[in-house]
């Protein structure tokens, strides 16, 4: 990785400041995007990283961000989607989303699409998205993408979002024009981590997540850093892996294949973000 530069978000903590910790070891140059300013300083402070603070519940830090890494940085050779959350009660952010589907998929979508033009321009880029193997219980509907018509669930919107990912993935893939970066969804695996600490669900089995063998965030962010590393992103563009092994039809649904689905939801996230369609 020496000479090559890897953005991550969600790298102020868990899986994404190990993945910084293992990416720098490799050589490459970090920049980390995290929501608190002293984290994200710590470990940039550790891995050598350019630190950049920006909240995804906020779209104008996600445009401040990207602005901010377009002038630090001539090439992305990888962009590394990691941020994300799961929160105990429905919110509207100042944007007027829901707040996880924004904070795990919108925000993602919007700093993708800031950065696509200095990926494009990265010979062999990519683009790593953090899911989940929840994604195959998520129900996103075309007509419905916004929840408006379902009542609110907690961990029906966190599905949703983390199937959000797959489709997305797959989109961009779909989309691709010349010079494009390959994209891949990615289930890190069940990681021990302040994830999800505010929700009772997660405060309640942490405990037996520990005896059935959760993995460390040093754990969960292999499968992250073998995709930055890998010599063949082609074949996997466009994939769900489980971990390292595609698994776009034992762990997804239906949905995650859906063509239509993943026209939908780009066109609706393009307007709810402010990018051209």
């Amino acid at each position: 990785m020496v000479g090559r530069t890897v953005v991550i978000t969600g790298a102020s903590a868990g899986i994404g400041a190990a993945a910084a910790r293992q990416l720098r070891a490799l050589g490459a140059r970090l920049v980390i995007l995290g929501r608190s300013p002293q984290r994200t300083a710590a470990v940039a402070a550790e891995t050598g990283a350019l630190p950049v603070v920006a909240d995804f519940a906020r779209l104008a830090d996600v445009r401040r961000a990207a602005a901010e890494i377009i002038d630090a940085c001539p090439r992305i050779d990888v962009l590394m989607n990691n941020a994300g959350g799961l929160f105990p009660a429905q919110t509207r952010t100042e944007d007027g989303n829901e707040l996880t589907f924004q904070v795990n998929h919108l925000a993602p979508f919007l700093l993708t699409g800031l950065l696509l033009p200095r990926l494009s321009a990265t010979p062999g880029s990519r683009v790593i998205v953090t899911s989940s193997v929840v994604n195959a219980l998520g129900r996103l509907d075309a007509h419905d993408l916004d929840r408006a018509q379902r009542r609110y669930q907690q961990f029906g919107v966190y599905f949703d979002s983390k199937l959000a990912n797959v489709v997305f993935a797959r989109e961009l893939a779909r989309r691709a024009a010349p010079g494009w970066p390959t994209a891949t969804a990615v289930h890190p695996g069940v990681v021990e981590s302040s994830f999800g600490r505010d929700t009772w669900f997660v405060h309640t089995f942490y405990r037996p997540l520990r005896l059935v063998g959760a993995r460390t965030p040093a754990g969960g962010a292999r499968p992250l850093v073998a995709l930055a590393t890998r010599q063949d992103p082609e074949a996997v563009n466009g994939a769900y892996l489980h971990r390292y092994k595609v698994r776009d039809r034992f762990f997804t649904g239906r949905r995650a294949r859906d063509t239509e689905l993943g026209r939908a939801l780009w066109e609706y996230s393009a307007a709810r973000v402010g990018l051209p369609g």
